[in-house]
């Protein structure tokens, strides 16, 4: 087998800088191995957290803010504490002026109201009679100058006040649709929250004792590791060895191979020499033999041109001796049966047995785990008694029936609001739809009254135009003084219910007046006392409680229960790190059997390094290559030959030449050739040993120290190793345990119990009442209130933009007209009263 000397670079660089060093894993470095993944532990109280319902930001929050600031200036007295407190204790007691000077504003409204309520619909009666009396709403009896201006004024007031209720009768119909959507889910989402209460407190032993069988989890992953711990082991020397061990195998099978290629070359280098000398000895004769019969036939006179020719024939000698070249038989003769180990063979079969090295720890180190995993298999005495210790709950009960009973009656109430919120919603699309058909008439008397007054002008053209845009602009007159009785209706009674509500409860709720009203003694009858209710010894402040609550706090530290259940009793656990640490001790890892070099491969290296390889003198060699076989080349000599051959005038004289140069061809083929690529073989072979042999002797005495060394610092290392795993193993198996401790502590004093439900019933009761049900329904009435108010503009200009769209009876014509239409002639106009 022959290589290229450049195969060696790799082995010697190896070779020349490895250095055995300790494994790189410190004690107290657990890469390997890592920290303890996080466990996932199941919330127990998650079914009560209560989420908070947010209303999504949209383009009618300036609309709402808008409605809220009206409002505020129609209600300016503060909360009523006095007025509520005499309502709740002594419905009897309260007084009907006490109720009114609270209400002012909104009487102020209803006076509005009814005044709107008599006034438009007594107006659009007399407008009515008035109309059948061909008085009102006629038509324009004479043209003038400035009937042009006031027209276009009339026309844009209109135009803008039809604008303006068409925006009004969008944001109504938006608002009204909003109401209607969120009614159901809002009324729906009551007994939610108050299911959500029911389990505030009746479910805690429960709870505890999910808490006490969640120890299951990081017994476990403690199990499952264990399982594998023998396995991680063994994994972690590997892997802190591997560098190490592979280093070392690389540099013997490395060597190896080295030793294969430089005994070949060696073989090689004794066949070539053997063979070269004996071709030579063949080829000298025959050189001279062609030499002694050109020089005669070159030197006859007759040979016209053959000086040249001559020249090289004196010249054709043989060049290298290599019977001169260095004999290699000692070195050969010490090296007659090496390799005679399977380098290749055995570094494979030394790293299948380092690869094994985790399978090995995993047996090695069963019995131990076996024992361990019935330490971890215990569950602590406390852990056992965490539910039983538990303090009683004896308002649970009481609690539970209440906010049941709550929860049944509130059902039938839910379902006729909703009943009368789809009257309320058919109402309010049929009177919206009313406020539509008045802009309509109002788009289209303009549209068609600007049509027939863009024709006038024209001599032929008809006046129905303009008469059917006023019969357009009057049907909504019509329709808004029909419909104006039912819309302020609905106005006012939208506007006393939701108007009400933002301002008393609402406003009330959101500044937590409510509050400080509930926690003020006295205000509250005792039925309806949070402390009695729940079966509590002293009272407490709803205020406080619903703060604590609302940052996250548990009833464990509203009602101060530490005082009387000690938790961290029952969260020991070191009696568990005490039992793992004694048994982890046990645990032994042996890597005895892991020879790295077989005896033969160490013969082998042995026989290699005295052998001798590095003495022979390779320059002897290289100067006979260096030297070509024949001095002279015979190609070009027999070509030069056979040109003489054709020149010559002696025929006898060119069929010798002839002859010769095909002899020489002949020679040239049969010998020169294959005595030049045994040299250039030879070459080779000489280099590539030349090359590689001063190395040889270094790296197979290092080699051999650093496996003899690696032998016995392995057990060593491994020991170390497996301490620090040992060590490491314990700390992340612990950390399991404590995490659920931390977790059972976090549960039990803040998850557990937690209010987090009252607060969040509370903050969703209010957005249920305020921000998704009475901000649209007030947007509702609002929008809808300004399109009822406009519809008396709308009706003004609409009387008096429809005369200016019917025909004039009586034309001005100016004289300027008169001059400029000479050939006018002037058109009988039919009129129609």
């Amino acid at each position: 087998m022959v290589r290229a000397p450049g195969l060696l670079a790799p082995l010697l660089g190896l070779g020349l800088g490895l250095a055995l060093s300790p494994p790189g894993a410190a004690a107290g470095d657990c890469g390997a191995l890592g920290r303890a993944e996080r466990l996932a532990f199941a919330p127990a109280a998650r079914a009560r957290w209560m989420a908070p319902l947010v209303r999504a930001p949209g383009p009618l929050d300036p609309l709402y803010g808008t409605v809220r600031r009206f409002l505020s200036v129609v209600q300016l007295n503060p909360f009523p504490a006095e007025l509520v407190k005499a309502l709740l204790n002594e419905p009897s007691s309260v007084k009907v002026d006490e109720v009114v000077r609270y209400e002012a504003g909104y009487v102020v409204c209803a006076v509005i109201a009814g005044l709107y309520l008599l006034v438009v619909p007594i107006t659009g009666l007399c407008f009515c009679c008035c109309r059948c009396r061909r008085r009102c709403g006629g038509r324009v009896k004479m043209e003038h100058k400035a009937m042009a201006c006031q027209r276009g004024i009339l026309m844009v007031f209109l135009l803008l006040t039809t604008l303006v209720l068409l925006i009004g009768m969008v944001c109504a119909f938006v608002t009204n649709q909003r109401t209607h959507e969120q009614m159901g889910p809002s009324a729906e989402a009551v007994p939610e929250v108050l299911l959500s209460l029911r389990g505030l407190v009746s479910d805690v032993p429960q709870e505890l004792q999910a808490v006490a069988q969640q120890f299951s989890l990081p017994q476990k992953r403690v199990l499952e590791e264990l399982d594998g711990v023998g396995m991680s082991i063994g994994n972690t020397i590997h892997t802190q060895l591997k560098s190490t061990v592979y280093e070392v195998l690389a540099s013997v099978l490395s060597l190896g191979q080295a030793l294969q290629v430089s005994v070949d070359h060696l073989r090689a280098l004794n066949a070539t020499s053997v063979e070269l000398r004996k071709g030579q000895q063949a080829l000298g004769p025959a050189v001279r033999g062609h030499q002694e019969r050109l020089l005669a036939l070159l030197q006859e006179s007759s040979c016209q041109g053959c000086a040249e020719a001559l020249n090289r024939t004196r010249a054709l000698k043989l060049g290298a001796d290599f019977s001169q070249m260095p004999p290699v038989d000692n070195v050969l003769h010490r090296l007659k049966d090496v390799p005679e180990a399977n380098f290749s063979s055995m570094v494979q079969e030394e790293n299948s047995t380092f690869n094994a090295l985790p399978l090995l720890a995993a047996l090695q180190t069963a019995d131990v785990v076996r024992e361990l995993k019935k330490v971890v298999a215990q569950q602590p005495r406390g852990l056992r008694t965490l539910v039983e210790a538990f303090p009683g709950w004896e308002a649970a009960s009481r609690w539970s029936q209440a906010l049941e009973k709550a929860e049944q009656g509130s059902r039938p109430y839910l379902k006729e609001v909703q009943r009368y919120e789809k009257y309320r919603w058919t109402v309010g699309c049929v009177l919206c739809s009313v406020v539509l058909l008045v802009v309509v008439c109002n788009l289209l008397g303009l549209n068609l009254g600007i049509w027939g007054l863009s024709a006038r002008e024209d001599p032929g053209h008809s006046e129905a135009k303009g008469e059917a845009g006023a019969r357009f602009l009057m049907m909504g007159v019509g329709f808004s003084f029909l419909f104006a009785a039912p819309l302020i209706l609905l106005v006012f009674t939208t506007f006393l219910v939701g108007g009400n509500v933002q301002t008393l409860v609402c406003r009330s709720w959101e500044s937590r007046k409510l509050y400080e009203f509930a926690d003020t003694p006295g205000n509250l009858p005792s039925s309806m006392n949070l402390s009695q209710l729940l079966g509590l010894k002293k009272n407490i402040s709803i205020l406080l409680a619903y703060q604590q609550c609302k940052q996250g706090a548990a009833l464990w530290k509203v009602l101060q229960l530490n005082d009387s259940y000690d938790l961290e009793k029952h969260l020991d656990i070191s009696q568990y790190t005490t039992k793992l640490q004694q048994e982890l001790q046990k645990l032994k890892v042996d890597v005895k059997n892991l020879d790295l070099l077989s005896p033969a491969a160490r013969q082998d290296l042995e026989a290699l390094q005295s052998s001798g390889l590095e003495n022979i003198p390779y320059p002897g060699f290289l100067v006979e290559i260096q030297k070509p076989v024949v001095n002279t080349s015979m190609e070009k000599l027999a070509q030069e030959l056979e040109g003489l051959s054709q020149t010559q005038g002696n025929s006898m004289l060119g069929q010798q030449l002839q002859k010769e140069a095909q002899g020489l061809r002949s020679l040239h083929q049969e010998k020169v050739l294959p005595q030049q690529s045994l040299v250039a073989k030879l070459n080779f072979s000489v280099r590539a040993l030349a090359s590689s042999a001063p190395y040889l002797q270094l790296e197979t005495s290092g080699v051999l120290d650093n496996v003899t060394h690696l032998k016995g610092e392995l057990p060593a290392w491994a020991t170390s190793i497996l301490k620090n795993e040992s060590e490491c193993f314990l700390t992340r198996e612990v950390d399991y345990f404590s995490q659920y401790v931390a977790w059972v502590r976090e549960e039990v004093t803040q998850h557990i119990a937690t209010c987090q439900p009252l607060s969040g019933a509370l903050d969703n009761g209010r957005v249920i009442l305020c921000d998704m049900v009475a901000d649209p329904w007030n947007a509702f009435w609002f929008c809808l209130a300004g399109c009822t108010f406009f519809l008396i503009p709308s009706i003004i200009f609409a009387v008096k933009t429809s005369k200016y769209f019917r025909p004039i009876r009586k034309r001005l014509s100016s004289t300027s007209s008169e001059e400029t239409q000479l050939f006018h002639i002037p058109r009988v106009t039919s009129l129609k009263l």
